[in-house]
């Protein structure tokens, strides 16, 4: 199974597609209403320094976990165990894994589909179809099944091309793309008034919230979402990663381009809300607190867009592209999770899983947008907060204390041959027990 398996053909594309799988409405959505709801510059420095203690750390255990097993997340999860019980516990702990992105998935392809709607309709607002746009605009049953149903067809679409042609491929261009289009919206954010307060909210923290709890375990908490801990994108991509790459060092570059996308969509988010403020926009409530959290991106900020004039339209079209673009490189590490285990398990061809798996995955979704009052919020809590919080403690345990140190030792030193001098190894060392406290707590 592993002697045929495919990788990535260059590190360039494996820390794209990679920090592809991270990058997403976490970033950019999550992280700068995080921000903006926790003391803005004082969760960034907190949440900076989570993510170079502890998440990062685990990022690499997860990478090496997939590495070592050159498999699907259940089948690499079976390797670690030595032991036919400890083999099938294993097992259980890579189905519990598998079922986070099918979950996440199945919610998040809805809006990944606004967003396509969004953008759409920008487009639509441009050559004057203002009927189109309204109707992409509203909420309504068949506008929501054809924007999940058109991000679904792009996600197959990818991933059934393969690691090179479908992900690596898709993943150097669309990375690319979402820097340059971040910084557009930057340079053009920074000229409206208001816009420089928000900076400063940003970018200066107040050090008498650094020690707040609540601020450390929200801070904890995104670092672990937005490096998808827990999620199994990255133990599937660790799968198709060189013996010969140095892993901390990947797992490394990977972070840094992830934390870029959050720290970059802070600076662009923050200060268009305070420049919406400056408009008569409504953002904080009488106490402090963000209004709209959830609906940031589809309520709040069109607002700020659509009082700009043709311009603001503009705008709205490269935001919404943004806003896709992230939406998808996640999406496709998604649907690869399930597409790997049917492609080794069973040998039905890649495009065969593809379409097969996300079309099971994309009537599941059809079912929420049918009954979405009742099932949206649930299986997003389902997924987000029970499954993938379980199943990142799992891995923690497995990779920290169930799979033998020489053997974990071993594949480590696969392009890293003095490690244990290193001073990554010494923060591993601490990061298990600090993971498990935190999952605990959730």
């Amino acid at each position: 199974m592993a002697a045929g398996r495919e990788h990535f053909s260059s590190r360039l594309g494996f820390v794209l597609a990679a920090a592809g799988a991270a990058v997403g409405l976490g970033n950019i959505w999550g992280f700068p209403t995080q921000a903006a709801s926790n003391g803005g510059g004082a969760f960034l420095l907190v949440y900076l320094l989570m993510i170079l203690v502890v998440a990062y750390p685990m990022l690499v255990v997860e990478m090496a976990i997939g590495r070592y097993g050159q498999a699907n997340p259940i089948d690499s999860m079976r390797k670690l165990g030595g032991s036919p019980v400890s083999k099938t516990i294993g097992g259980g702990v890579g189905f519990i894994g598998l079922m986070v992105p099918c979950l996440v998935l199945a919610f998040y392809s809805i809006v990944g589909g606004w967003l396509i709607a969004f953008m759409l309709a920008a487009g639509a607002d441009l050559i004057g179809l203002h009927q189109v746009s309204d109707w992409l605009k509203g909420f309504s049953v068949s506008r929501n099944l054809f924007g999940a149903g058109l991000f679904y067809l792009l996600t197959i679409l990818i991933v059934q091309a393969g690691v090179k042609e479908g992900i690596e491929k898709w993943s150097t261009r669309l990375m690319p793309a979402l820097f340059v289009l971040f910084g557009v919206l930057f340079v053009y954010v920074m000229t409206l008034p208001g816009a420089t307060e928000g900076l400063a909210h940003y970018l200066i923290p107040d050090f008498s919230k650094v020690m707040d709890s609540d601020l450390i375990l929200a801070a904890m908490g995104q670092g672990f979402f937005s490096l998808t801990i827990g999620g199994c994108s990255m133990l599937i991509y660790g799968s198709y990663l060189s013996r010969k790459e140095n892993l901390p060092k990947m797992a490394l570059n990977v972070t840094l381009v992830d934390t870029s996308v959050a720290v970059i969509a802070g600076l662009v988010i923050l200060p268009a809300m305070f420049a919406a403020m400056y408009q008569g926009v409504e953002i904080y409530d009488a106490n402090g607190a963000l209004l709209s959290s959830s609906t940031l991106v589809f309520d709040v900020l069109p607002t700020l867009f659509e009082g700009l004039g043709l311009i603001g339209t503009l705008i709205a079209l490269v935001f919404f592209v943004l806003m896709t673009i992230a939406a998808l490189t996640s999406s496709i590490s998604m649907l690869e999770c399930p597409v790997a285990l049917l492609n080794e398990r069973k040998g039905t061809s890649r495009a065969k899983a593809s379409w097969l798996l996300g079309g099971i995955i994309a009537t599941f979704s059809a079912v929420i947008v049918f009954n979405f009052g009742e099932l949206f919020g649930l299986v997003a809590t389902v997924a987000t907060q029970y499954f993938q919080p379980f199943a990142a403690l799992l891995f923690c345990l497995y990779g920290g204390w169930i799979w033998k140190r020489s053997q974990k030792l071993e594949e480590l030193r696969q392009g890293y041959d003095d490690i244990e001098r290193s001073l990554f190894w010494k923060i591993c060392r601490c990061t298990s027990s600090l993971s498990v406290r935190y999952w605990s707590l959730r």
